[in-house]
């Protein structure tokens, strides 16, 4: 019955399509085939709007200034803001957002999303190329995460602290993981041997956790 009821779909649409064929021409025939059969698909050029590479543009809270180069964050509500440490890192300002005088999302707030920067960190030495940078505002930038804001990672060094900075904005909200275990990472998972030692546990779950919360930063959260 189910190959019966098919047979006579596909046949009806054949007749049909035969009919608009003769009617309209075959280019008209075959699009209304294809939409019957396998939905509303394009049947001409169809321009779309897309954005410019890693721009992006985010609406401003209210009552303040982002300027040009600041670091930019999330205030928690998707407002756009000079970064404070623990916002998640939306970007860096393209040109001043002046909202001084304007309510939330009067204006908008051009940012870079992702790319290479410069940026002064203090102390930063050539053996910390690979590690992680964080920001603990708009404008001061560190190695040290405590509750500041992830930016990116360091690509190059350039001389005492100054470098290159590969940066990306975070891609979702996943929280780290918190480390409660009081134990010590120490980048090996050891046997925790017949004893089942409770210190060799906390050690084992210190490393996962570290590791976890590394590919989680790397991601972009």
């Amino acid at each position: 019955m189910r190959n019966r009821k098919m047979f006579l779909f596909v046949a009806a649409i054949g007749g049909i399509s035969v009919v608009a064929m003769l009617t309209f021409g075959i280019e008209s025939a075959v699009a209304f085939a294809s939409v019957m059969l396998f939905g509303a698909t394009l049947t001409e050029d169809s321009p779309r709007d897309y954005a410019l590479g890693t721009w992006n543009s985010t609406p401003v809270v209210a009552s303040d200034i982002i300027y040009e180069g600041a670091a930019v964050g999330d205030n928690g509500s998707g407002y756009a803001r000079p970064l404070v440490a623990g916002d998640p890192f939306l970007g860096f300002n393209r040109a001043r957002a002046d909202n001084s005088s304007g309510s939330a999302g009067d204006i908008n707030a051009d940012l870079n999303e992702a790319g290479k920067i410069q940026l002064a960190i203090s102390g930063l030495a050539i053996t910390d190329v690979g590690k992680d940078v964080y920001a603990s505002d708009d404008a001061t930038f560190t190695l040290t995460s405590s509750s500041n804001s992830r930016i990116g990672y360091v690509l190059r060094w350039i001389e005492s602290g100054k470098g290159i900075i590969k940066f990306e904005a975070v891609n979702g909200i996943e929280a780290e993981l918190t480390d409660s275990t009081t134990g010590t990472a120490n980048d090996t998972v050891t046997d925790v041997g017949g004893a089942f030692s409770q210190a060799t546990l906390n050690n084992n779950f210190a490393d996962l956790i570290a590791k976890i919360n590394y590919l989680l930063r790397r991601l972009g959260q």
